[in-house]
């Protein structure tokens, strides 16, 4: 398969949708990026690697970084954590207040906004030095010590967090979450403000990629561990256009409002997209496309 060539094909075939979107303006640190940037990394599972444009920039992961956050949780917690977090699809906004009210303080799934935050209240029981941890378990992954939290995108989020504050408050109110709300919040806000490129997702989720045991940090999971992960970012990933999302590329992935996806077919590659600009569903339109056509022209999905 020439993958280079058809990351170059998709890259002219993309163009004209180059200006639907918009940035997530609502965080004032991420209003301010160039909305018109475009990368993507192929990585396979035996180590070749397929960029092309600004594979190279780094950008704040936002949501993606939900993924490294459930994989801690689980090798903390094995399978307790879902007596606080559900691994059911939301069919509502990332940050809706209502399903989370109607269902008693209990998140649909760890990928959306409050099933995030009940992951960090855990990371927070859990570990001596959370915000450390974290990022020493992320920079393991993809073998960069580099890579660090944008303290601007952390900072501006929780000055705006309001929606943010309600669901903790309300998640606080239903005993979901243990420790100080302002504490989880802003470790929350923290692993949101991750930056890594395309590159470094592409390497950091080979790990979920490959299906064997998974010893990253002195974090581990079982395969049948990562083969469930894979199961809830492929039903949960993009929040209510998840279906949307398996039904044209036929993954399991992970979106941010930072304009980042990642998407993985097992046991042959990771990929990774980022433009800013965003659909009224907050994932990357560009990015979208572009794996849509991937899985189309190169007929590989997990389908």
């Amino acid at each position: 398969m020439d993958y280079q060539k058809i990351i170059e094909d998709i890259c002219r075939e993309i163009r004209p949708f180059a200006e639907e979107g918009k940035q997530a303006d609502y965080i004032p640190a991420l209003a301010k990026i160039n909305p018109d940037q475009f990368g993507i990394c192929l990585r396979t599972v035996d180590g070749q690697i397929y960029a092309h444009q600004q594979a190279d920039t780094r950008f704040s992961i936002q949501s993606i970084a939900k993924v490294f956050a459930i994989a801690i949780a689980l090798s903390l917690r094995g399978e307790h954590i879902w007596k606080k977090v559900g691994k059911e699809p939301s069919g509502t906004a990332f940050n809706s207040l209502v399903q989370l009210e109607i269902e008693k303080g209990i998140p649909r799934n760890p990928f959306i906004n409050a099933g995030a935050i009940v992951v960090a209240d855990i990371l927070i029981s859990e570990l001596d030095d959370p915000e450390g941890e974290f990022l020493n378990f992320v920079r393991t992954l993809c073998k960069d010590d580099t890579i660090s939290y944008n303290e601007e995108v952390a900072y501006s989020e929780r000055e705006h967090g309001y929606l943010n504050a309600a669901i903790a408050n309300l998640l606080k109110y239903h005993g979901t979450i243990e420790n100080d709300i302002e504490d989880v919040l802003m470790f929350y806000f923290k692993m949101c403000s991750v930056e890594m490129s395309c590159r470094e997702l592409a390497l950091a989720f080979r790990a979920f990629t490959c299906h064997r045991d998974f010893n990253y940090a002195g974090y581990k999971l079982t395969v049948s561990q990562v083969k469930r992960l894979n199961a809830v970012m492929q039903t949960c990933g993009f929040y209510d256009e998840a279906g949307e999302f398996s039904y044209l590329v036929g993954l399991p992935g992970k979106s941010g409002v930072g304009g980042g996806i990642v998407a993985i077919y097992p046991m042959k590659y990771s990929v990774a997209v980022w433009s800013p600009r965003l659909n009224s569903k907050g994932n990357s339109v560009l990015g979208m496309k572009a794996l849509e056509l991937l899985t189309t022209y190169t007929e590989e999905s997990i389908f």
